[in-house]
């Protein structure tokens, strides 16, 4: 009888065992599997190397509001979570369960960013306005771009290395390292150099860095891109003609100073080998990074006969084009006017 009695005990506390085993493995699977996130729209975080599961917690809950993340704290707790280094930018989509959103960051399934690669007139600015897009600091990214060492190794000069950048919007993950940014940024420069590109860089008798050369001239001229393939013409005619280029973008570069809104007669005999009318030809390299719009002004110019440009009097950034030099005297006397009326000294 006694045997009886405990053994219908000992069936009894392994069905409340079991009973209870099946209750919190449901709770658990509501807690990890369940959806967890309700949002109009998908969110997103940016984790680096040295957030913990409580920081990165914290920034799900900034982006997306979830009711409970006791989920993921199980998760995180039972696979050593804080022990692995992992970053990037991640996805928090409508519907998301814990489980979808822990596993996302431990498979290092990213979100690209899209990156701006804009035209900067030099390497500082350029490295401030890309590592406000990527994890990696300024610094990081400049020391790529003032190694003397690194730019030999890839054949360039400290004055032709500019042209290694093609502006427009790339995709990166958004923890690339700045050695990665930088191979990539040779594969889109040798991509966007295609056959036709050199065919057309060669017709004209200027490399690759030539045009980008000219190219970031004609940019500093205008930022009118319709004019711009005039421009690349006009400075095309004086260097087929053995006429310095005599471009004032040139001198600002010389001075340091493209704030300048009047070059004055001194101005022009700054020693400089950037100084377009003291030399003959192109400078040694761009006096900033070149536009795709610039580029492509040069490899496409306008052929017609002008040899002079002035900036137009009314200011409106684009230029009055002569073929004589009389003509070209006229359209300077009435920009300086307009200079005087206004006050610009300099």
């Amino acid at each position: 009888m006694k045997k009886r009695r405990l053994f219908i005990t000992l069936i009894s506390i392994a069905a409340s065992l079991a009973a209870i085993a099946i209750v919190s493995s449901g709770i658990m699977y509501h807690l990890v599997k369940s959806p967890q996130i309700e949002l109009p729209e998908t969110a997103y975080i940016y984790i680096y190397p040295h957030d913990t599961s409580d920081s990165i917690i914290n920034k799900i809950k900034a982006a997306a509001s979830p009711s409970s993340t006791l989920g993921f704290k199980i998760l995180a707790k039972h696979n050593n979570f804080d022990d692995r280094k992992r970053s990037g930018k991640f996805a928090i989509n409508d519907k998301d369960s814990w489980y979808d959103i822990y596993g996302r960051i431990v498979r290092k399934e990213q979100t690209p960013v899209k990156v701006v690669i804009p035209s900067t007139r030099n390497f500082g600015q350029l490295s401030k306005a890309i590592s406000e897009q990527l994890i990696f600091d300024s610094l990081s990214i400049q020391e790529f771009f003032e190694s003397t060492i690194y730019i030999t190794q890839l054949g360039y000069t400290k004055e032709t290395f500019p042209t290694i950048i093609i502006p427009d919007t790339y995709e990166f993950y958004w923890n690339v390292k700045p050695e990665q940014f930088m191979i990539r940024m040779m594969k889109e420069r040798k991509k966007f150099w295609n056959k036709e590109r050199l065919a057309k860089a060669e017709a004209i008798g200027l490399t690759p860095e030539e045009v980008a050369t000219l190219a970031s001239i004609v940019d500093e001229e205008t930022n009118n891109d319709a004019e711009k393939p005039i421009v690349a013409g006009l400075y095309i005619n004086r260097l087929k003609r053995n006429i310095p280029l005599q471009a004032d973008p040139t001198v600002k570069f010389a001075l340091g100073d493209f704030a300048r809104k009047r070059i004055l007669l001194a101005d022009l005999e700054v020693e400089s080998p950037y100084n377009t009318y003291k030399n003959a030809g192109l400078p040694p390299g761009p006096i900033r990074i070149a536009t795709k719009a610039g580029i492509e002004s040069v490899l496409n110019y306008t052929k017609h006969n002008y040899i002079y440009m002035c900036a137009k009097e009314d200011f409106s950034g684009t230029h009055n084009f002569a073929t004589t030099l009389s003509e070209h005297n006229a359209n300077a006397r009435r920009y300086q006017e307009a200079l005087n009326k206004l006050n610009i000294k300099k």
